[in-house]
């Protein structure tokens, strides 16, 4: 397979086939584990391409290097995988109302490309020590964070309330005293509608809330409940912002 710096033996190559399946084993099943969209073998797939177009890119043109026209560019694959990476990142990535998610996935896959780069180029302590910070950052890291900052963070829910049409500032009212800060509201005009049994109009309010602890929601969805000005509300899944 030519000759001095661009030789390489099939053992080598599978050692490191071997090592980026590893490597991309491990940060994928941390993703597995978490129930994310990415997960084992989507990173192993990420790692052992990277670590194939990496030797490729090194060694698969090792016969023309005594070409004089010839300059070899072993980075030069090596660039695209690192910008190509983008394309499944940004599927990882979704968003539902003032929520996204998936961003630490997406980061996960351009690292584990990365890995895979390091492996196929022989930079082995490199690529086993960003494996090991990156399983840090995912288990320990996540759990520290979520300990630490669980009693800064406020949270965030979006309701919707149907309520007498005119009343909203009264519906507004009741939000505020609970000592709940309203983020957002809108009112859609398609979604107003004729109250069957009262044969007045309602109108169906959209909030998004920001609170600092659960019992906060809980009485407001009980103050609402038995307010006769609200006919029905419902709430989406609340997330820590």
């Amino acid at each position: 397979m030519g000759q001095g710096v661009w030789a390489i033996s099939y053992w080598e190559l599978a050692l490191r086939i071997v090592l980026s399946v590893a490597a991309g084993g491990l940060v994928g099943l941390e993703r597995e584990w978490s129930n994310r969209a990415a997960g084992f073998r989507t990173h192993i797939l990420v790692c052992v391409g990277a670590t194939s177009i990496m030797l490729l890119s090194i060694y698969g043109f090792s016969e023309f290097a005594n070409e004089a026209n010839v300059r070899m560019d072993p980075a030069r694959l090596a660039a695209q995988v690192i910008s190509g990476i983008g394309f499944l990142g940004a599927g990882a990535i979704m968003r539902n109302g003032f929520t996204i998610s998936g961003l630490t996935t997406a980061a996960s896959l351009w690292v584990v490309a990365a890995i895979g780069l390091s492996v196929g180029a022989g930079f082995y302590f490199v690529s086993v020590l960003t494996t090991f910070v990156v399983l840090f950052s995912l288990f320990l890291l996540n759990r520290w964070e979520k300990r630490f900052f669980s009693l800064k963070r406020k949270r965030r829910t979006e309701m919707k309330v149907v309520c007498q049409a005119g009343q909203v500032s009264e519906v507004v009212k009741l939000v505020e005293e609970k000592g709940i800060v309203i983020v957002d509201i809108s009112v859609d005009k398609k979604e107003w509608e004729t109250d069957k049994d009262t044969s007045a109009s309602t109108v169906q309010i959209k909030f998004i809330l920001k609170f600092d602890n659960e019992y906060m929601l809980v009485q407001l969805i009980d103050h609402l409940a038995t307010h006769p000005i609200v006919h029905s509300f419902r709430q989406n899944i609340s997330k820590p912002t």
